[in-house]
């Protein structure tokens, strides 16, 4: 038995408890005594207030209600209008999952129902929102980790061993360093490797998908870097250049625990597995398969903004709000009992944005700031909503005008659903032209995912989805497009319309496939609303090649590409642009010492460092990738 398991039990009675073990950082203890589960007279309060840990209470698995009888009763207890029709039983931990259409009908006036269901059942009622879109593909991964119930209760034991069981590898003189293993002066392939005297944790572990050959991933074969000796891995958004090569870390013995959002876990398995799909469909062998993504989500610990959680004995996380897409997190790591505390901001938002509220800025203590420079240049400033709306809408006029189709390519998560508002939004106020509104590839399943995690989403959206019934994502101007053929009848058939489609970059998807029905059509018209990564189609085009080699044919002759479709800009971004950037450091509380700046192009990094120095009188650099940075 550990030994804080030991001291917490010196307050117990020892008779009541019939087991005790870890979840991650929490506590559990399990007791077959009913009158002590329900009237302990505050002691597991108490005990959480001595040890400052999550303690909790609950039954043994051998004295709750039978599943199939528990699920009677729960359905007599929860009403109808909840919309509740899914109840899953963790057997292992007491638990037991309730899907709801209307998660706050299930939970019931202060919680309430819950109290009910726990009373007659002993189950612990835990409430999931059930996506407003169905999706197979989200109903497979939350699938994976009821079907593992019983690995689940073992690995988070396990994880909370290493945090708690004391200094393994011996603790030696204190310091802090972080080694860039990629978005070191780059765009892509982010990925972080922190280390103290105990700990060895990954931030993040991407791919630069413009990138091609080893150039295209992080420096894994760094010497100081041993996968199989990692403790954790932090994933701060599901993006591909931040997660798409977490499932890659199993292959070579990473066992340890993944800390992100429950949004991060579900959107990042997605388009992983859409990755190996495209790999697969461009005759590439994949890096990894469905069983390594299967094994990422697995391990996965998710944690809700400001929920601190300790991650190895000597380093404690708290994820917050980063305003880039749906769950991103800035990373917030407390090291050492206080010794240095680091915000990785990863890809964030200091601004209002069509889904989410603007990133967090105040934290309870902070030294060093990891910040990036997607948009960190003197040049990179982002015109006003108007000014955008304005733009948006005048190239979808003219286009109709002419009878011809717009398409617009997308990033799955971010991008597409904040067009996606944007459109409805034009829409609804009647300043948009009324023409079909396609979308393609990832984003409806992403977006459905969305729509099972409203209170991520700022405060007008969750409004509109709550209490006027509103929800945009559910709006029938949007058609999802669902096989090759009806893709096919969409260009064959359909007059002017607006084509969403992935990937945003130009870099395999369906968006390459509309290009190359569309692009010859001076009618028609190309839109791109996210960043253009250096190397890929995206950024040829919009640096002016109109004409673009495919690929060869079989005698070795060139397949071109020729453009004669209209092409714009609309400078929309989910990152910081140059203005916000300098806002974010200069708001921030506390003010940080120093300031490490990544994932920006080399100029634009080097940039947004000598002007943060000079306006803020605060130590900045720019590492390059396999430099590392000592903290303390």
């Amino acid at each position: 038995m550990s030994e804080i398991i030991k001291e917490i039990m010196k307050d117990l009675p020892a008779e009541k408890i019939s087991d005790a073990g870890f979840e991650g950082a929490n506590i559990v203890f399990y007791t077959k005594d009913k009158d002590f589960l329900f009237n302990n007279n505050g002691i597991i309060k108490m005990l959480v207030d001595k040890f400052k840990k999550r303690i909790e209470l609950r039954p043994d698995p051998s004295v709750v209600m039978e599943p199939e009888k528990a699920k009677e009763e729960i359905m007599q207890i929860i009403p109808k209008e909840s919309g509740a029709d899914n109840i899953i039983f963790d057997t292992q931990r007491s638990q037991v999952i309730i899907e709801a259409e209307k998660p706050g009908l299930a939970i019931g006036k202060q919680g309430m129902l819950l109290r009910e269901i726990r009373q007659k059942t002993l189950w612990v009622p835990l409430i999931r929102r059930k996506p407003a879109l169905r999706s197979q593909i989200i109903e497979n991964i939350r699938a994976v980790l009821y079907q593992h119930s019983e690995w689940r209760r073992k690995f988070l034991n396990k994880v909370g061993h290493r945090v708690y069981d004391g200094w393994i590898r011996g603790k030696k003189e204190e310091w802090i360093r972080v080694t860039y293993l990629g978005s070191g002066r780059q765009v892509g392939r982010s990925c972080i490797f922190l280390q103290t005297p105990e700990s060895r944790i990954l931030m993040d572990c991407g791919i630069d998908v413009a990138a091609s050959g080893e150039d295209a991933y992080p420096y894994l074969d760094a010497p100081e870097l041993k996968i199989p000796e990692l403790d954790a891995l932090i994933v701060s958004h599901s993006h591909l250049d931040h997660a798409g090569l977490v499932p890659y870390l199993f292959k070579f013995g990473f066992d340890g625990p993944i800390y992100c959002t429950e949004p991060t876990r579900d959107v990042m398995a997605l388009m992983q597995l859409d990755f190996v799909k495209i790999m697969k469909n461009e005759g590439k062998e994949p890096l990894y398969t469905s069983e390594e993504i299967k094994e990422m989500v697995k391990h996965c610990v998710c944690l809700d903004y400001e929920e601190v959680t300790d991650i190895t004995p000597d380093v404690r996380l708290t994820f917050y709000n980063a305003g880039h897409i749906l769950g991103s997190s800035m990373c917030h790591l407390h090291v050492a009992n206080g010794l240095h505390n680091l915000l990785y901001s990863a890809d964030m938002k200091f601004g209002r944005s069509p889904l989410l509220d603007p990133a967090s800025y105040q934290f309870p203590r902070l030294e060093t700031l990891m910040l990036e420079a997607t948009y960190g240049g003197k040049e990179n400033f982002m015109p006003a909503e108007k000014e955008l709306d304005d733009m948006f809408a005048g190239i979808v006029k003219d286009t109709v005008q002419r009878n011809g189709k717009i398409l617009m390519p997308v990033l799955g998560s971010g991008r597409a659903q904040d067009m996606m508002i944007v459109v409805e939004r034009l829409h609804r106020e009647g300043q948009l032209e009324k023409v079909p509104i396609f979308i393609d590839g990832l984003v409806w399943d992403i977006t459905a995912i969305h729509t099972a995690y409203p209170e991520y989403l700022n405060a007008l959206i969750r409004k509109q989805i709550f209490h006027h019934d509103q929800n945009p994502f559910l709006s029938d101007i949007f058609k999802r497009v669902g096989s090759p053929k009806e893709r096919q009848q969409i260009l064959e058939e359909t007059g002017s319309c607006i084509i969403m489609a992935t990937s945003g970059m130009l870099v395999g998807g369906p968006s390459v496939e509309y290009l190359k029905a569309l692009a010859d059509n001076p009618k028609n018209s190309l839109i791109f609303s996210c960043y253009q990564g250096e190397g890929s189609l995206g950024r040829k085009i919009q640096n002016g090649d109109r004409e673009i080699i495919l690929g060869y044919d079989p005698s070795g002759k060139p397949e071109v590409l020729k453009l004669n479709m209209e092409i714009h800009r609309i400078q929309i971004s989910d990152h910081s642009d140059r203005r916000q950037l300098m806002s974010f450091v200069h708001k921030c509380e506390p003010r940080p010492k120093k300031v490490i700046i990544n994932h920006g192009e080399s100029m634009r990094c080097l940039d947004l460092a000598s002007s943060i120095h000079k306006q803020n009188r605060i130590e900045t650099t720019c590492p390059r990738n396999l430099e590392a940075v000592r903290l303390r």
